[in-house]
């Protein structure tokens, strides 16, 4: 290769390279690092375009009941194992059908096709089974509220959260441990 074409070759391999690695940055930053599930902006990027392919989805918040407890109780890496339990029966619930995330902390956000009052009640089942850690077996419970986009005036994911998010604290105010959708 004469010189004149490697010195043009160069700077073009350097921004492909530099592309690969941005481009890996922003698929890490999207996804949390402890569940691997997406976090709020990979989540509601494909939460928005599911909201415009399926005017039947539902929106989930989920958040784990008396984690600071375990936490404080059990140790950081307990709290851990909790979440990472959590992740995955919610990853493994949702199927093909919908797409789980973490928004932080102990709230974790579920966007489903088709959802039926038996699938929210497997999906609180799941999240209620204890957590066998470290030879102890931990309990995990967990209020979810769900939010039927069709049910909303105007079908927007920001709308479908607070509404999840209003039923979800209603759930928790039945004594926790339940889960309540809006209808």
């Amino acid at each position: 290769m004469d010189p004149h074409t490697t010195v043009s070759i160069l700077p073009l391999l350097g921004w492909a390279v530099h592309s690969s690695v941005l481009a890996r940055r922003l698929a890490c930053a999207r996804r949390d690092p402890l569940t691997g599930l997406h976090t709020r902006a990979g989540w509601s990027d494909r939460a928005e375009h599911l909201i415009r392919r399926h005017p039947n989805v539902a929106v989930l918040l989920v958040d784990l009941d008396h984690f600071k407890t375990l936490n404080d109780t059990h140790g950081h890496a307990a709290g851990d194992a909790a979440l990472v339990a959590t992740a995955d029966r919610l990853r493994t619930w949702c199927g093909h059908t919908g797409i789980p995330g973490r928004l932080g902390g102990d709230e974790f956000v579920a966007i489903v096709r088709n959802l039926a009052a038996t699938d929210l009640e497997a999906l609180t089942a799941a999240l209620h089974r204890p957590l066998h850690y470290d030879g102890m077996s931990l309990p995990l419970a967990a209020s979810v509220g769900a939010c039927h986009i069709s049910e909303l005036p105007v079908p927007v994911l920001t709308d479908a959260l607070a509404a999840a998010d209003a039923a979800m604290y209603a759930a928790k105010g039945r004594g926790r441990r339940g889960s309540r959708t809006t209808r």
